[in-house]
């Protein structure tokens, strides 16, 4: 590779490191291509690119700690080949089909990765997947604000039935006149 095609590629690293809000790092040795494929069909649909990772363009674009130190460290631990998930989306639905593609594939073997540019072990990675989509939590974070103003409104009713109901509304007759 001469040094304006590794310059090019140092500069798309930069930008899709910078941009990610999740970069998840794996081991794919032993994946056979259509397997890799199918994972990249799945990330897509995550708003998640799928590259392989040149080490040493990685390290050299790291080196200067642009992107953190945790990111400088991952580089420098990182050997061999190595499938580099950007996340532009929810970091938590491209964990989900990482760590699900994982536990199908043994050749899959998720590694340390970064998120927001902290270095997230690759336990957290599989923990990361295992929880409810973002539309999931939010609805259970809503169920827990209307719990309360639920609860007050029920007491106000009863209170109200205790007291005798207030006016009660006379039913309508044939002409739609109340008496």
């Amino acid at each position: 590779m001469d040094r304006t095609n590794k310059e090019n590629l140092a500069k798309d690293l930069k930008d899709k490191f910078s941009k990610a809000s999740v970069t998840i790092f794996a081991d794919y040795k032993g994946l056979k291509a259509s397997e890799a494929d199918d994972l990249r069909r799945a990330l897509r649909a995550q708003k998640t690119e799928v590259k392989v990772l040149k080490n040493n363009i990685a390290r050299l674009i790291t080196k200067n700690g642009e992107f953190g130190e945790d990111a400088k460290l991952m580089m420098e631990r990182t050997v061999g080949p190595t499938l580099v998930a950007f996340s532009y989306g929810d970091p938590a639905a491209a964990a989900k089909v990482v760590s699900t593609f994982a536990k199908d594939h043994e050749a899959l073997k998720i590694k340390d990765s970064l998120l927001e540019g902290k270095l997230l072990p690759s336990a957290q990675v599989i923990e990361l997947g295992d929880l409810p989509s973002r539309e999931v939590l939010l609805a259970k974070l809503l169920s827990v604000f209307n719990g309360p103003i639920g609860a007050f409104v029920r007491v106000l009713d009863a209170i109200e039935k205790k007291k005798g109901g207030g006016a009660e509304v006379a039913p309508a007759t044939a002409e739609g006149v109340q008496n």
